[in-house]
């Protein structure tokens, strides 16, 4: 793992030098930057376990960069195949990771190795709220993200504007024919939706509508040609996910990740 951690340094090199950053890298190991950690654990909710996941962006023998957030991605309809492993919550949580901010996919009741049965979006919110109460002491005082793809963005965004904790909401794929986004309007928080241009569930037209009355404002980044699954648009909704993360979630002081290159350009 070292040896693939080493190449990958030596990718970094070679982007920062096309970028144009003439700075000189941190005399870190190749472990500092690369060497991420997966764990696995589950909790104790109201209808049974819940299963969770959290990637750490950070050596396996140490924390995560004391200055970084933290984000809860959740996931799609479990009646209909959605788990923490679905493939537009795991592009989600890696490009996530790899701007430095630790993060944790779960699975709702009756999904995956959680107990319990589907409740229809009610004691799934429950189930969130258990896996933040655990995130937010593993991280305490850190800026929370709070995202979720298709149903779990109904029900991340839906927790996520009532609770104090979390600082930054994050929807992909809000099937806004489906269900009622309604509570939005009393959400001031900042909020990113990432939505595909030709998803049947969620109409662009539809969304930008809702999004345009929101009275706390909401940034919607699109995806040309992406169906509501994104086929084929993966690493183009990577782009997006990770353009969306703001300056807070990723370095309090700076907005910057820990090795980024500085940005040198100028603007009116």
């Amino acid at each position: 793992m070292i040896e693939g951690a080493a190449g990958r340094l030596h990718q970094l090199v070679r982007f920062r030098k096309r970028a144009g950053c003439n700075d000189k890298m941190p005399a870190v190991s190749t472990q500092e930057y690369f060497v991420s950690r997966i764990e696995t654990f589950f909790l104790s909710g109201q209808a049974g376990r819940i299963e969770c996941m959290l990637k750490h962006a950070a050596p396996a023998a140490t924390d995560d960069p004391p200055s970084a957030g933290a984000a809860i991605i959740c996931h799609p309809h479990p009646l209909f195949g959605g788990t923490l492993h679905n493939k537009v919550v795991h592009s989600a949580a890696e490009a996530i990771v790899r701007r430095g901010i630790p993060t944790l996919r779960f699975n709702f009741r009756g999904a995956g190795g959680s107990g319990g049965r589907h409740d229809h979006g009610r004691g799934e919110q429950e189930d969130l709220r258990l896996v933040l109460d655990h995130t937010a002491s593993r991280y305490p005082g850190r800026p929370l993200l709070i995202g979720g793809y298709s149903f779990g963005a109904f029900v991340g965004l839906r927790v996520g504007c009532t609770d104090d904790r979390v600082t930054t909401l994050l929807g992909i794929g809000l099937p806004v024919g489906l269900y009622d986004f309604g509570f939005l309007a009393e959400c001031v928080k900042p909020l990113s939706l990432i939505q595909g241009e030709r998803d049947p569930f969620g109409p662009i037209g539809l969304l930008m509508t809702m999004a345009a009355a929101l009275p706390g404002g909401c940034r919607v980044l699109t995806v040309p040609g992406a169906d509501h699954g994104f086929n084929g648009r993966l690493n183009e909704l990577a782009d997006r996910v990770s353009a969306a993360l703001p300056g807070e979630i990723l370095d309090p002081a700076t907005g910057r990740v820990p090795g980024a290159c500085p940005d040198t350009r100028t603007g009116s």
